[in-house]
């Protein structure tokens, strides 16, 4: 398993400056608890799967199996 930022430099920049804003809760969730606080709970579950490949909710993240 190896977890990497999304290629796109670009959509990488922007969410990063999201999470900054956003005390580093996911900027794609309207709630701030400890479930959207980047890593995202969504997606720690998801790379616990190992049959999950792909990117985590708002793009930031990719698991490769």
């Amino acid at each position: 398993m190896k977890i990497e930022f999304n290629e796109d430099e670009e959509i990488v920049k922007t969410i990063q400056e999201g999470l900054k804003k956003n005390d580093g809760y996911c900027p794609c969730r309207m709630e701030k608890n400890k479930d959207t606080k980047c890593m995202c709970k969504e997606f720690r579950e998801q790379i616990q799967d190992p049959k999950f490949e792909g990117y985590c909710h708002c793009m930031l993240y990719y698991k490769q199996k």
